[in-house]
């Protein structure tokens, strides 16, 4: 193999700010504790990208470990202010101090800092300007507070 393989880099393709409704908490089950946030609302932008969160299809499957690690399983659709809507599917983990995240499993603000959130996505969309995201890979950041959570979500390149 001639040459050096490039090292990735990452680009902000958007930043969503998403409220949080209904909380389901199914209980403990034999993989652990499953609950499902519901996402009412939000908005999002990144470069040349901007719009809004459509509510009633977008939610986040969580599995809670004993630890209090977060398991996610987040599913939400976009629609851009051009009306072009975005199907995006992110998978990841949320973990840190157990003192901390139950903190965050209790409805509290803490400090994206205290903890890891990291996330990795799929985007799909049928339209044509926005073709580049069914070929990208991203990777998101969260931060989960009292009333939402916020993913930044970046494009590697």
């Amino acid at each position: 193999m001639s040459g050096e393989i490039p090292q990735p880099t990452l680009t902000l393709a958007y930043r969503l700010e998403a409220q949080i409704g209904e909380l389901l908490d199914l209980g403990e089950t034999h993989a652990g504790r499953r609950r499902i946030a519901h996402l009412t609302g939000g908005s999002f932008s990144g470069p040349g990208l901007a719009g809004e969160l459509v509510p009633g299809a977008s939610a986040d499957w969580q599995l809670i470990l004993p630890d209090g690690t977060a398991i996610a399983d987040i599913r939400y659709t976009l629609r851009t202010d051009d009306g072009a809507l975005l199907y995006v599917r992110s998978q990841g983990v949320r973990h840190g101090p157990p003192a901390v995240l139950a903190r965050i499993v209790a409805g509290e603000d803490v400090a994206p800092a205290e903890y890891v959130y990291r996330l990795a996505t799929k985007i799909e969309t049928a339209a044509p300007e926005l073709e580049w995201m069914n070929k990208g890979v991203f990777v998101a950041v969260g931060a989960r507070g009292s009333a939402g959570v916020v993913y930044e979500t970046y494009l590697a390149g």
